[in-house]
């Protein structure tokens, strides 16, 4: 019989999710006859040990009788167990320079890692994803910091509401004066922000009315890649183009800097594509956005703002415009104010788990034992057998240390 482990998270600072809910892994005990789940004691977890037991679960200390360890985020060097299969994000697959002695020793203790972010149908698209929650909590964290900076109104910290319903008794509190948001991105993490702003009853306009209309009330205008760039030699802009050479475009989103009082980051960013402005851009006399929400947090990437990622103790800091640094957050009115958090989903942990829970139920689950017949498992597996994966190869030197 398959063994499988749900293991506690041991990076810090802590992370409070779970790959799967008490009754997610019940209902997989009671669906698959030749394989079962047990869950390692955690006091830090969303869903406590008792939620686990209640449901059937056994919880246990020691985890080495299992074939396979699922957790979510990166596991402790010191903590890998010899010759398992380990599910967790391991960010590594960028050539992360903070995480490579982790896949120098995933190699060392041949331990066959499987990447929720490679975790894609057979066309590439992502199957298991937090990306909705990081968007709900990234517009919502967005919303609370003009209430802090302005001191216009109060909102609860989204990790201090039980859940997402809790959360959303919040927005009655949302009072804003006509300020104009712009979202950037098309995917999860901007469906998510949008439901949040929509939820505030937070009007929804077209681009080029965010740019060109005068409003009485708060509105938001959602762009999307042909919003702000431009083909360098003309010719207009192409999707496919963009996404293969995104080098051959440069940015216009000056237009929307100049017009909007908010930036919610939600797109994503490939390093060859142009940033969305310059240091020296943001320091000119028209550059109007006070407020930062960058849920990518892509550090020194698409938005030179973001010079490091916050946390959920110390959500926000300032953007000093003319010296390109940082400082103390609500420091000046002249500064930017920047919320980068790099875990999100983290402040909604029962609802983010369950989300993230369901599409593993469906997509990966059944996988570990009905063989894997549509590569599922196989494509998101970054090492076997103390060697990279031919998908991963390109790895090696990330792993030897010469890049």
């Amino acid at each position: 019989m398959l063994k499988i482990g749900l293991i506690r998270e041991g990076k810090r600072p802590i992370d409070r999710r779970v790959p799967l809910t008490p009754q997610q892994a019940a209902t997989f005990n009671s669906q698959y006859q030749q394989a079962t789940i047990s869950v390692q004691s955690s006091y830090i977890r969303c869903f406590t040990d008792e939620e686990y037991t209640s449901e059937g679960l056994v919880v246990q200390e020691e985890m080495q009788d299992c074939d396979v360890l699922m957790g979510i985020k990166e596991v402790p060097v010191q903590e890998l167990v010899p010759g398992k299969t380990y599910l967790f994000f391991s960010h590594t697959i960028k050539k992360q320079p903070y995480n490579r002695q982790l896949l120098q020793e995933i190699l060392n203790r041949n331990i066959r890692l499987i990447d929720y972010e490679r975790i894609t149908d057979e066309e590439g698209n992502r199957l298991v994803a937090f990306g909705k929650w990081a968007g709900i909590v990234g517009a919502y964290n967005a919303i609370w910091t003009w209430g802090r900076r302005y001191n216009s109104f109060d909102l609860r910290r989204a990790f201090k509401c039980y859940d997402y319903q809790d959360l959303k008794t919040e927005f009655k509190k949302v009072q804003l004066p006509p300020i104009r948001i712009v979202v950037t991105g098309g995917g999860r993490v901007a469906k998510g922000a949008i439901e949040v702003l929509e939820g505030m009853g937070i009007k929804r306009v077209s681009p080029e009315e965010l740019l060109q209309d005068t409003f009485t009330e708060a509105v938001f205008a959602q762009v999307n890649s042909r919003h702000y760039h431009y083909r360098r030699n003309g010719g207009g802009f192409d999707q496919e183009e963009f996404y293969q050479h995104p080098e051959l475009y440069d940015s216009s989103f000056a237009q929307f800097y100049r017009n909007a009082d908010m930036l919610i980051a939600a797109a994503y960013w490939h390093p060859a594509a142009p940033v969305l402005f310059s240091p020296a851009e943001a320091a000119s006399a028209d550059f109007r956005i006070k407020i930062i929400a960058d849920i990518t947090c892509d550090i020194d990437g698409s938005i030179p703002s973001t010079k490091k990622a916050s946390n959920v103790t110390e959500p926000i800091y300032d953007y000093v415009p003319g010296s390109d640094s940082i400082t103390t957050p609500l420091a000046d009115q002249k500064n930017i104010t920047v919320m980068a958090i790099d875990n999100l989903p983290c402040e909604l942990p029962r609802d983010a788990s369950e989300s993230f829970g369901n599409a593993l139920m469906q997509h990966v689950m059944p996988h570990f034992t009905g063989g894997d017949r549509q590569g599922i498992l196989a494509r998101a597996t970054i090492t076997e057998g103390g060697k990279l994966t031919p998908a991963y190869a390109y790895l090696q030197d990330y792993v030897d240390g010469k890049e």
